[in-house]
């Protein structure tokens, strides 16, 4: 239970939920047990007047008494009836108290973790599928949800239940209480026993869950790629050997419960057995009426029900508990990155890096080296190197999606690890060099970063973005619908909107993760032209691989192998003769061969 302490702070918030759904359980089972008693003395009034019946055989007050008879067995009917009918009623109050109250912890428990999941950073992502995240979000939280809800009320009626059954059997007859009773410690033993073997298969199956869950969801993401290179068979065999191995621990789990579940049924029907017998003898030696046994009868049927519920119980509490523990380790995640308590207003925009060097935690791999980096308010740099140079990771510092490793980076003077964060990045506009849209409208998605939608803002950052003709030309326009990850759309234009999406904000710093390698050479000098008026006063960062792209930058960095090998304008750049002029002599020579063709 160890796992399940967690839940306990949703207990106290619902403590108004649980007194009275406990006081609810306690009448209900009252109402439950009551009737074996009433149905014992009626049978010991069957048998007591079957015997004045049969004397007055032949007179007319035999008429008489059948008469009395009938009316007493009528009223006790109706009392077992009427006693039935309110334990009923307690029990749909009951019901209503913990049952609603499980989806109240529910509701509150998926906002928490969903919560919990923004605020962990890039990091956690990089090292965790998005299968096995929405997992432990959606089926763990159902298994626990049973936990807190049946789970909780069927225990609590099983020992309400068991008291008070108990307790009337002792009442009435130790001797036979104990007899009836006798096989209960075996079933206790056996459930000891059984709990391990459905914690440890609980748990590998919810493993063998989100392994499915992250195959599926990362076929389908991929499923033009696998249409593509035709591997829908290999895809299917594949699913197939992921379906098989959870199917098999789903076995192992329900040949565990079938035999657990008819041992307790064993058990109880032996207790039923034992009633009799010893019952009989109670009765012969005078001890105890037939009625007493019938009542026993009753006792240990009823019994039956709160046993059984309580193999049920166990497995339940099981699962959960193996559910919690993964939702646990996902909670007991502290972000690598967190906000500072700095916000002054809005920022100027003036960047600078000192002595940063990064090396990926989860690979090891050194991503920049001793970078020395000052940008000015307002000016246009731009970032040109080789795949892998680390010039995507330049701009997830500068955003503080990761921490330096050593050095600090600085914006208007202030280290952005003092700043605070929601405060800082709201004033960044970001085009990732990997788009992504939502399955929204098109106008949604420009105006993502705005809390209020602004149709003639969105209409504006797509003429800036010069996405606004492609727009306009769906049936739709701005009001088309996207498909998932912006599939509707070209990459190209998929770009564009991810820029109208970063302008719109009019932020003080815009930073371009290579945004432009999708469009077109007419296009792209069309948006460098809205660029560069929109750019003015803000402090822009331009990631790219094409230098017809950032030749008018006010400074230009040659990364190479993590580290600045080269700065300074165009011109100056290009008269060093070296690396980036190396580049320019191959893009052109490209180009040319293009021109040719």
């Amino acid at each position: 239970m160890k796992h399940l302490r967690y839940l306990n702070k949703y207990f106290y918030k619902y403590k108004w939920w649980i007194i009275p759904g406990v006081f609810f359980v306690t009448i209900s089972n009252i109402f439950g047990v009551v009737p074996a008693q009433v149905i014992g003395f009626a049978f010991d009034l069957i048998t007591e007047n079957l015997v004045i019946y049969r004397l007055f055989a032949g007179f007319e007050r035999q008429q008489i008494m059948y008469d009395i008879f009938s009316a007493g067995l009528l009223y006790f009917g109706a009392v077992v009836l009427a006693l039935y009918l309110l334990r009923g009623l307690f029990m749909f109050f009951m019901r209503q108290t913990l049952i609603l109250m499980s989806r109240h912890i529910e509701f509150d428990m998926k906002n928490e973790i969903y919560t919990h999941y923004q605020e962990l950073s890039l990091g956690f992502y990089r090292r965790n599928n998005t299968g096995d995240l929405m997992n432990r979000a959606t089926e763990d939280v159902n298994r626990v949800r049973m936990y807190v809800g049946p789970a909780i009320m069927y225990a609590l009626n099983t020992a309400v239940q068991v008291v008070l059954i108990v307790y009337a059997m002792f009442n009435v007859n130790s001797t036979l209480a104990l007899y009836s009773l006798a096989p209960l410690p075996v079933l206790v033993v056996t459930i000891y026993y059984v709990n391990t073997g459905i914690h440890d298969k609980s748990e590998k199956i919810q493993q063998r869950l989100s392994s499915l869950s992250a195959f599926v969801q990362e076929r389908l993401s991929g499923i033009r790629v696998i249409k593509s290179y035709v591997r829908e068979s290999q895809t299917r065999d594949a699913f197939a050997v992921q379906s098989e191995d959870y199917k098999a621990e789903s076995m192992k789990l329900v040949r565990l419960q079938a035999l657990f579940y008819p041992t307790m049924l064993l058990l109880v029907g032996l207790s039923t057995i034992l009633t009799v017998y010893i019952g009989g003898l109670q009765v012969i030696n005078g001890s105890i009426s037939a009625g007493n046994i019938a009542e026993f009868i009753v006792y240990v049927n009823q019994l039956t029900f709160p046993v059984t519920m309580l193999g049920w119980v166990t497995t339940l509490i099981q699962r959960a508990a193996a559910s919690q523990k993964r939702i646990n380790e996902f909670l007991q995640l502290r972000p690598d990155i967190t906000s500072g308590n700095v916000a002054t207003g809005t920022i100027a925009g003036a960047i600078e890096l000192k002595d940063v060097s990064f090396t990926y935690p989860d690979t090891g791999i050194t991503a920049l080296s001793n970078i020395n980096l000052a940008i000015k308010p307002g000016q246009f740099v731009a970032v040109i190197g080789r795949t892998g140079s680390g010039k995507s990771t330049l701009a997830n510092l500068i955003m503080r999606m990761y921490d330096a490793n050593s050095g600090s980076v600085e914006i208007d003077g202030i280290d952005v690890k003092q700043r605070d964060l929601q405060h800082f990045r709201d004033q960044i506009g970001f085009v990732p060099q990997e788009v992504f849209l939502f399955s929204d409208t098109i106008s949604n998605n420009i105006a993502f970063g705005l809390d209020n939608l602004d149709h003639n803002a969105v209409s504006e950052a797509a003429r800036n973005a010069a996405v606004y003709e492609n727009i306009i030309g769906f049936e739709q326009g701005f009001e088309t619908m996207l498909g998932e990850r912006g599939i509707t759309l070209s990459g190209g234009q998929k770009q564009r909107v991810s820029i109208a999406r970063a302008l719109i904000k009019e932020p003080k710093i815009l930073i371009f993760d290579d945004c432009l390698s999708a469009v077109d050479t007419k296009t792209e000098e069309e948006i460098l032209s809205n660029l560069g008026r929109l750019m003015k006063g803000k402090t822009t960062l331009l990631i790219a691989h094409r230098i017809s792209t950032i030749k008018n930058a006010d400074l230009i960095l040659v990364l190479e192998e993590g580290r600045v090998k080269e700065q300074g304008t165009h011109a100056e750049l290009l008269s060093l003769n070296g690396s980036y002029a190396e580049m320019h002599a191959n893009q052109l020579l490209e180009e040319e061969e293009n021109k040719m063709k």
